[in-house]
C-alpha cells in the first residue's frame, strides 16, 4: 500500500497543468498571463503535492511581481501564491504527517524573501514540503482555508514576538487587514487581551468591534497617537511604526511587519510553519477565531488579474481569495 501512496499511479496525475505565470517583473498584474503548460512539480521526499482548490493572496504576491525583492527571489518564470488550500496526491519518501487523500492547508514558502517557490499556489497543482502544512479543520471550506496560513500565522507570531500575554492591551494599525483581523482576534480569544483597540476606515469599525475590538478608531478622522491611552503593545501591519512609537507605554513594545522601522520597533518577517497553524485548529475549529473574508470575492482562477489588481487598491476588507482552481 505505501508503494502505491508514494507513487502517482493511485491518481492520475498529469504532466503539464494550468498556472498563472509571469515572466518579467513589472508595474502591475498585467505581467500574468494564463499558461495552460506548465509542468507539474516533481516533488522531493520531504515534499507532497497538493491538488489545489483555492488560495488567496497577500501584499506579498503582488511586491514579490513587482520586483521589490528581486535580489532575494526565485528568478522567473514565476507562479504566484503563498497561501493554499487542497488534496494531497502525492507524497514523498520521508512523509510521515500526510497521505493521499488528506486535506491540507499552509504557506508555502518557509521563508517569505528568501528563494520563494517559483511554482506557488495559483496553478492546479503545487508542492510543499511537509512542515508548513496541516490538515484543514473540519468546520471550514477550502476558501475559508486558505485565506489563514500566511496572515494568521504572522499575526501570531508578532504576538508571540513582543511577549503578549493575559491583561495586556493591544492595538492594532490596520485592523481590517489580512493581518490586523486575526491579530484582533487571538490577542482577545487566545492571548486573553484586556483591551483590544484598532484602526479602520469608517465603514470598517463595525467589523472590526465584532472581531473583538473593544475600541475601533476611524483613522481618517482621529490620530491614534493623539488619545490620551497608551498600550502594552502596538502591532503595526500598515508601516507607521514611528507613529506607533508615541501610543505605547513606557516600557510597551511595537511589532511592525512593514518596513522601514523606527526603533526601539522591531520588524520580523514570517518563518512559515505548519506547527502554528496546528496550535490554532482548536480556536478555528470552535469559532473562537474566523476567517475573514473580502466580500468581492472569491475570485475564479479566470479573474486572478483582477483579483491582484482589486488586491493593489489596498481596500480590501479581509482576505482576497481564487476559487475555484480547476
Amino acid at each position: 500500500m505505501a508503494a502505491a501512496v508514494a507513487s502517482s499511479d493511485s491518481v492520475s496525475i498529469p504532466s503539464v497543468n494550468k498556472a498563472w505565470v509571469y515572466s518579467e517583473y513589472g508595474k502591475s498584474a498585467d505581467v500574468l498571463k494564463f499558461d495552460p503548460n506548465v509542468p507539474v512539480p516533481e516533488i522531493k521526499e520531504d515534499q507532497v503535492l497538493i491538488k489545489v482548490v483555492a488560495a488567496s493572496l497577500n501584499p506579498v504576491d503582488f511586491k514579490r511581481m513587482l520586483g521589490y525583492f528581486k535580489d532575494s527571489d526565485s528568478s522567473p518564470p514565476t507562479v504566484p501564491g503563498y497561501d493554499v488550500a487542497g488534496v494531497v496526491v502525492k507524497v514523498g519518501s520521508r512523509v510521515t504527517k500526510f497521505k493521499v487523500g488528506d486535506e491540507v492547508y499552509g504557506d508555502l514558502n518557509e521563508k517569505a524573501l528568501d528563494k520563494p517557490k517559483k511554482i506557488g499556489s495559483l496553478a492546479e497543482y503545487t508542492a510543499a514540503e511537509e512542515r508548513v502544512l496541516a490538515l484543514k479543520p473540519k468546520n471550514l471550506s477550502f476558501v475559508e482555508a486558505a485565506s489563514l496560513p500566511l496572515a494568521i500565522e504572522t499575526a501570531y507570531e508578532g504576538l508571540e514576538r513582543v511577549e503578549f500575554s493575559a491583561g495586556k492591551s493591544i492595538l492594532v494599525l490596520g485592523g481590517a487587514g489580512g493581518v490586523g483581523t486575526h491579530v484582533i482576534q487571538l490577542a482577545k480569544h487566545m492571548f486573553g487581551a484586556s483591551k483590544v483597540a484598532a484602526t479602520a476606515s469608517t465603514k470598517k469599525l463595525d467589523p472590526l468591534r465584532s472581531l473583538g475590538a473593544d475600541l475601533a478608531i476611524d483613522y481618517t478622522k482621529e490620530n491614534f497617537e493623539d488619545l490620551p491611552e497608551k498600550f502594552d503593545v502596538v502591532y503595526d501591519a500598515v508601516g507607521q511604526s514611528d507613529r506607533a512609537l508615541k501610543a505605547v507605554k513606557e516600557g510597551g513594545k511595537v511589532v511592525t511587519i512593514v518596513g522601514p522601522v523606527t526603533p526601539p520597533a522591531i520588524i520580523f518577517i514570517l518563518t512559515s510553519t505548519g506547527t502554528i497553524l496546528e496550535k490554532l485548529k482548536p480556536y478555528l475549529e470552535s469559532g473562537k477565531v474566523k476567517p475573514v473574508l473580502d466580500p468581492t470575492g472569491p475570485y475564479p482562477f479566470s479573474k486572478t488579474v483582477e483579483a491582484f489588481a482589486y488586491l493593489e487598491t489596498s481596500r480590501a476588507a479581509g482576505k482576497v481569495v481564487v476559487y475555484p482552481i480547476p
